[in-house]
């Protein structure tokens, strides 16, 4: 059950370029910390709040619970590997490595934008982030 409770608890932050016209602000926020009640994401830059519409909320939650059953894995991701066929026959490259040394994002419509929405894991400080 405490296992269970860390989970929870770790962040996984988010970020993405301020949509307001010339901005440029990175806009950064705490996807485990999406549905508190004081939840509040702000562009440094301009401060311009953002409100995640259901739709977003719920696309975000989707990816939260993707991060959480990540975690849960962890014990095996050692032994998985994601395989890629070069010349020379296959090389296995661990899946926990590729977590680690490859950008995440997910791209979504906020408003009438596409944008990309940067996912960091686990950071070492806050600095880690832009």
């Amino acid at each position: 059950m405490t296992e269970k409770k860390e989970l929870n608890t770790r962040g996984a932050q988010l970020d993405f370029v301020c949509v307001e016209s010339g901005c440029g602000g990175v806009v950064k926020f705490n996807l485990m910390e999406l549905n508190q009640s004081d939840f509040q994401a702000m562009c440094p830059k301009c401060h311009r709040p953002y409100a995640f519409d259901a739709s977003l909320k719920e696309k975000f939650l989707k990816l939260q619970s993707l991060i959480l059953a990540l975690r849960d894995a962890e014990p095996i991701l050692g032994d998985c590997n994601v395989a890629v066929t070069v010349p020379a026959g296959e090389v296995k490259i661990p899946y926990a490595l590729l977590l680690t040394r490859l950008n995440t994002m997910i791209t979504l419509n906020l408003g009438e934008k596409k944008v990309d929405f940067h996912i960091w894991i686990e950071p070492t400080s806050s600095d880690t982030f832009r």
